[in-house]
């Protein structure tokens, strides 16, 4: 098949669609399919396999480092959709699920015939209402309206609170947009349930095929020393969803009976918010790490040093980090927010769980395994067996192709007699 995978948002160090997107594209490829990703800034970073390439497909990229809300010279601008990109920014709204849509909208036009199947990955924008040109399938990883939820929930004030909304609107259109999609897939059966729930998508149309780990590569090696109280975590950004806040509060407690328990962040650090101010009331400046673009090999042997692996969210649709962390054998603390008890499995055989937003549990829980190595080690490879048997992007991509050929043969557009085998 011709796959045209859509990503308005499609950098691995962005968060889990940009590691979607770069796994997914490869799998595929590696399944004889040839996928063209069409993305914007920051635009995928793609493994180089024979039968992917890259589409850049630019917006003004208005919040790029180190210049974020950024207006943009009278020169830069190319069409009406630049001008509604910056409107809405202007405005305090989030412009790039929507005017990339309507950027795909155009470039899908130019190519028409070029693609057997449009992937979008959650764009959810109006310009991919209606015929692009061959059937569409979208996967949805979690609604952004728990992000949206959560955000005002922990907005202080009045003012905060219309800042959340506003930046927020384009849910509106996600889930006005959904509910005409005709096949979403998601990963997990959590994040179905949400969409059911808060964008009203029909539950025959949302199907369910789990992403996973590399685990070629996210894989145990004794040579890599463990490091005596190193504590990891994932957090691409201080929001309340990820929970870090509840996890640096943790390790203020843990410290008193381990001292030498210390937490490396893979993720950016934020010169004010939450978790700075928690971190500078417990006075645990030396103590909490941010590491953040790092390569493939020295992130897996972070992990792989690590005595914990932590998750710490108060809701995650599936938690990459967390299966990545159980692929290397790195025992797991995990909170029971949203699909993370799906991937994590049971509390004391796989990991140790805990509930969402509860920084006493999660002290006592990575207390527990700091002083009990036969623990860690139990967990730590119960772990990777789950990972193993479960959570593959080899099994991901087998699932998401069954998913194009139900979608081909529903709209009943298969000229090619080898398509209409593969429907079969």
């Amino acid at each position: 098949m011709r796959i045209a995978l859509l990503s308005y948002k499609g950098n691995p160090f962005c968060g889990g669609q940009g590691v979607y997107v770069r796994h997914l594209s490869c799998e595929l490829a590696r399944l004889g399919h040839r996928v063209e990703v069409i993305g914007a800034q920051p635009y995928p970073v793609l493994d180089e396999v024979e039968g992917v390439t890259l589409t850049e497909l630019p917006s003004l990229d208005l919040y790029r480092q180190p210049d974020p809300f950024r207006t943009p010279k009278a020169a830069e601008f190319r069409d009406w959709v630049d001008a509604l990109e910056v409107a809405t920014m202007w405005s305090g709204g989030f412009p790039e699920p929507l005017t990339f849509s309507l950027r795909a909208r155009r470039h899908l036009a130019s190519r028409a015939g070029q693609f057997d199947v449009v992937h979008d990955n959650q764009t959810l924008g109006y310009g991919l209402l209606g015929d692009l040109g061959a059937p569409l399938v979208t996967t949805i990883h979690h609604p952004i309206t728990v992000d949206r939820r959560l955000d005002l929930s922990a907005a202080p004030g009045w003012r905060k609170r219309y800042s959340v909304r506003r930046w927020y609107g384009f849910t509106r259109m996600q889930k006005r947009v959904a509910r005409r999609l005709p096949s979403v897939v998601t990963v997990s059966g959590s994040s179905k349930r949400e969409i059911v729930d808060d964008l009203g998508v029909r539950s025959c149309r949302v199907h369910v095929v789990h992403i996973g780990a590399d685990t070629g590569l996210f894989s145990p090696d004794p040579a890599v020393p463990e490091v005596p109280g190193r504590i990891v975590t994932t957090s691409s950004a201080d929001v309340p969803l990820k929970g870090l806040v509840h996890l640096v509060e943790a390790l203020a407690k843990v410290r008193t009976e381990h001292p030498g328990a210390h937490l490396v962040v893979v993720g950016r650090r934020a010169d004010d918010g939450p978790v700075a101010r928690a971190i500078a009331r417990y006075g645990l400046e030396g103590a909490v790490e941010f590491v953040k673009g790092v390569s493939d090999a020295d992130l897996v042997d972070l992990v792989r040093g690590a005595q914990i692996a932590c998750v710490p969210s108060l809701y995650e649709g599936f938690s990459l980090p967390a299966a990545e962390a159980m692929a290397t054998g790195t025992p797991l603390v995990a909170t029971t927010g949203g699909a993370i008890p799906e991937v994590a499995g049971a509390d004391g055989e796989t990991c140790l769980a805990v509930p969402p937003g509860d920084s006493g549990a999660l002290a006592a829980a990575l207390g527990r395994l700091l002083g009990d190595p036969a623990l860690r080690a139990r967990l730590g490879a119960a772990g990777r067996d789950r990972v193993l048997a479960r959570f593959t992007w080899a099994k991901a991509a087998e699932g998401t192709v069954e998913r194009y050929r139900a979608a081909i043969e529903r709209r009943g557009r298969d000229p090619r007699p080898h398509l209409r085998a593969a429907a079969r």
